[in-house]
């Protein structure tokens, strides 16, 4: 049996392997629907990484990087998705986040 790929050791490995100053993962279950009768509950992942290491680099190489640093884990994951950004862009983003107040 393979062990679990958590949102920890994927925030780790990221940390670790590809200098990211900051990561936030979010785990999902999907609800799969395998026959009329059984439903499959499968674990999902999204990250969002930020790393300097993304400066002059487009969206594919980016998610290429992650893909090839993640290659152990994503292997044991149903689905995962990331979205990736320099320093600067996840600023901006978070600033035009509105706060939940």
């Amino acid at each position: 049996m393979t062990a679990r790929v958590t949102t920890k050791i994927l925030e780790q490995a990221l940390k670790e392997r590809l200098d990211a100053v900051e990561t936030e993962g979010v785990e999902m279950l999907l609800n799969v629907k395998v026959h009329r009768k059984y439903l499959l509950i499968m674990p999902f992942k999204l990250c969002q990484v930020v790393s300097e290491r993304f400066y002059n680099m487009n969206i594919l190489a980016r998610h290429r990087l992650v893909n090839t640093v993640l290659k152990e884990e994503i292997n044991k994951l149903h689905a995962f998705s990331q979205e990736d950004y320099t320093p600067e862009e996840w600023s901006k983003l978070r600033q035009n986040v509105p706060s939940k107040s």
